[in-house]
């Protein structure tokens, strides 16, 4: 599918969905509309999967009429229903089921039954059928109890299908259920012919759109492309020597924050671009909140991660309640080669006196109550590989702010552990308008000085949001990647230097953008005012003897 086939889907499909949404907000409809297609792209992978699988005996679907009353027009009508092959094959083939579905796991990882196929669900719809909220209920329940070989349990617990935004009764929940799933498979199915792949960029713009609509609340599950362009491009390279390109393998992933996953599967997209392929062993991320915990899961999945290639848990970093990330054992503990993450801006949080002898911050100390900022990126930094680069996205409060944040900031200093600062322009967030910054942080630094990146200056400007294009983030990356310096853009700065500024990393002490004042020439000004003097006394003269001429009062 074309870039210019993808951007209509995808707008087809927002059209859909805000058409469609009624008296729910967007955050309500977007689990709705995000589930609906996710169901569509495991359905679609199965039935694809399951054809090979039966070959010649895979039958062709079957096409009976019916009757049904229209209680719209008070009439019967006939109308066609489409019986699925897989159904088909189930119903015939009753003894051969179980070996099957063990066929099916071993190759695609996950079973659905027929009866909850996005096919029959849509059918369903089609055709108005009075089962239809039931039948998918129960399809939800199967896809997150027995799908998978690793338990999905809750993944579509934030779509109430019982809710009465849908409708007050049973009959008016279907019907409406009705209305929405036919749009979705009409969109869908309609003129393009759309892979897998499609559908999961299509599920990236929709997340996009969601997260725009959402204002503040977006921060909370979404990252832009473009930003996130930057930090996967930047986590990829050689940890030691950037200049020499990328790793061709990463062990393990993790975002601390993931939200919807956007940033994992940013990194995995860059692995994947590079010639020869990059690889990932396993993604991890953690996520505090059900819903966009929920929806982070659904697009690993979606976009063609196998259940065993990835985890996603869901908690609260800052309390570390993942057992994974508990391992009190140094040669047992989970370290990552890349960690990426966009946490909520200076969260408020209530540390208590256990936490100081966390083995997370046992050594820096504990962030202020009134910003969490550090205590994620420490969060992050203990697990991070010798090998490895973590970039964490920032406010600008974390480079300069006093207390115990400019203690914390110092010690990391003094470790050689900051590689590169790299200043953002403002409003290029759904969530806030404030400018931020990427740290980037190792714990082997080759180089004895920290890369500043002023790029606050170099965007396009929209009417609500700015926006980065690929030649700015080429800029960016590559003063990252070949530690560039240019004036009013880039500089290497020494320790020594940021010592004398008490191990303040405000960006604009180090590359300021303003332009060098033209020196100005106080003699040639004063030359310059003499003649204009000089001409306005002449002037003045040959106005006054007009004045006299015709009798009037001179100047």
């Amino acid at each position: 599918m074309t870039q210019k086939e993808q951007d209509k889907l995808g707008k087809t499909l927002w059209a859909i969905a805000d058409n469609l949404r009624g008296a729910m907000n967007a955050d309500s409809f977007r689990d709705y509309m995000l589930s609906f297609l996710f169901l569509r792209y495991l359905s679609h992978n199965y039935e694809e999967s399951a054809k090979k699988e039966l070959g010649s005996d895979y039958p062709k679907p079957i096409e009976r009429t019916e009757k049904v009353f229209n209680e719209e027009t008070n009439e019967t009508e006939e109308i066609t229903v489409v019986t699925s092959p897989l159904s088909i094959w189930y119903a015939e083939n009753s003894e051969d089921i179980t070996e099957f579905e063990k066929q099916m796991r071993r190759k695609v990882h996950f079973v659905i039954r027929p009866e909850h196929l996005w096919s029959h669900i849509s059918e369903l719809a089609r055709t108005q059928d009075k089962d239809l909220l039931m039948t998918l209920s129960e399809g939800f329940r199967y896809i997150e109890n027995e799908s998978f070989e690793n338990s999905f349990q809750g993944l579509f617990s934030e779509i109430n299908l019982d809710s009465e935004k849908l409708g007050k009764t049973y009959v008016e929940r279907n019907k409406r259920l009705c209305t929405i799933i036919s749009k979705i498979a009409n969109g869908i199915e309609g003129e393009l012919t759309i892979d897998n792949d499609d559908l999961g960029n299509a599920y990236e713009y929709l997340i996009g759109q969601f997260a725009a609509g959402s204002g503040k609340k977006a921060g909370e599950f979404y990252t832009p492309q473009k930003i996130s362009n930057i930090l996967s491009e930047i986590v990829i390279l050689d940890s030691q020597d950037p200049a020499t390109g990328k790793k061709n393998k990463l062990d393990k992933v993790f975002d601390m924050a993931c939200g919807s996953g956007s940033l994992l599967l940013n990194v995995r997209k860059k692995m994947s671009a590079q010639e020869p392929k990059g690889t990932i062993g396993k993604i991890y991320g953690q996520e505090n909140n059900v819903t966009t915990y929920n929806l982070a899961r659904m697009n690993m999945l979606l976009h063609g991660i196998k259940d065993t290639e990835f985890e996603i848990f869901h908690g609260d970093t800052l309390k570390n309640q993942w057992d994974v990330l508990n391992e009190m054992n140094p040669s047992r503990k989970t370290e990552f080669d890349a960690i990426v993450a966009n946490p909520p801006f200076s969260l408020r949080w209530t540390p208590n006196d256990a936490m100081a002898e966390d083995f997370r911050f046992k050594s820096y100390g504990l962030a202020p109550k009134s910003a969490a900022d550090f205590a994620f990126l420490l969060h992050g930094f203990h697990f991070l590989s010798n090998e490895g680069t973590m970039a964490i996205i920032l406010p600008h409060g974390v480079l300069f702010r006093g207390g115990q944040e400019e203690k914390i900031r110092t010690k990391l200093l003094k470790d050689n552990n900051i590689d590169a600062v790299i200043g953002l322009p403002s409003n290029l967030f759904y969530s806030t308008g404030i400018p931020v910054c990427i740290l980037v942080l190792k714990k082997c630094k080759k180089e004895d000085d920290v890369l500043f990146i002023n790029a606050s200056e170099h965007y396009d400007k929209g009417k609500r949001q700015n926006s980065l294009d690929e030649s700015h983030i080429e800029k960016i990356v590559d003063a990252y990647k070949f530690r560039k310096e240019e004036e009013r853009y880039s500089r290497k700065v020494s320790m020594e230097e940021i010592a004398k500024n008490d191990y303040n990393l405000n960006i604009s002490r180090y590359v300021s953008t303003a332009e060098d004042e033209i020196p100005v020439d106080l003699e040639e000004v004063n030359k310059s005012l003499t003649s204009i003097n000089e001409q306005i006394e002449k002037k003045t003269k040959e106005h006054n003897e007009f004045l006299k001429e015709l009798g009037l009062k001179t100047i």
